[in-house]
């Protein structure tokens, strides 16, 4: 029989709302990680992939990738082909003429930016997914002390 007390217990194991504070800034961390990263379009499937490969909580994980979203798309791209190029050590002499650019030429002009983008997405996946952990687990444990007091 469905009751609403059957339907909690399922959803708290689905969300895995039990688990410790080391876990869900595990997941939320991992997400964060996955926003950053440049496999772009593959995003939802990477969070849904982790999350039952490692066992973690879902909802956690897509929240983390959701730093990655229509709003802050545009500043993401930019600091990931920026600080690609800072590591990298290349300039930005190469002007992009967009009024020329179709699909036969994209490639050509756009090959320059390619390994920059790809070592600075890289570069701040780690550092950011290292800075939401202690974040998230700090929230974490102030919001279940709260809670339980």
């Amino acid at each position: 029989m469905l009751t609403l007390e059957s339907i909690r217990q399922q959803l708290t194991q689905v969300l895995h709302l039990q688990e410790t504070p080391h876990r869900t800034a595990l997941a939320f961390s991992l997400g964060v990680f996955i926003a950053f990263a440049p496999h772009y379009f593959f995003h939802t499937a990477s969070v849904v992939f982790c999350a039952w490969a490692f066992r973690l909580n879902i909802l956690a994980l897509f929240l983390g990738s959701l730093i990655n979203n229509p709003w802050t798309l545009v500043p993401i791209l930019a600091a990931s082909l920026y600080t690609g190029m800072l590591l990298v050590g290349t300039s930005s002499s190469t002007t992009i003429e967009w009024d020329q650019m179709n699909v036969d030429n994209m490639f050509d002009m756009l090959s320059p930016y390619l390994i920059p983008f790809f070592v600075g997405a890289c570069a701040l996946s780690i550092v950011g997914s290292l800075m939401a952990y202690p974040i998230m687990r700090w929230v974490m444990t102030r919001y279940r002390g709260f809670k339980n007091s």
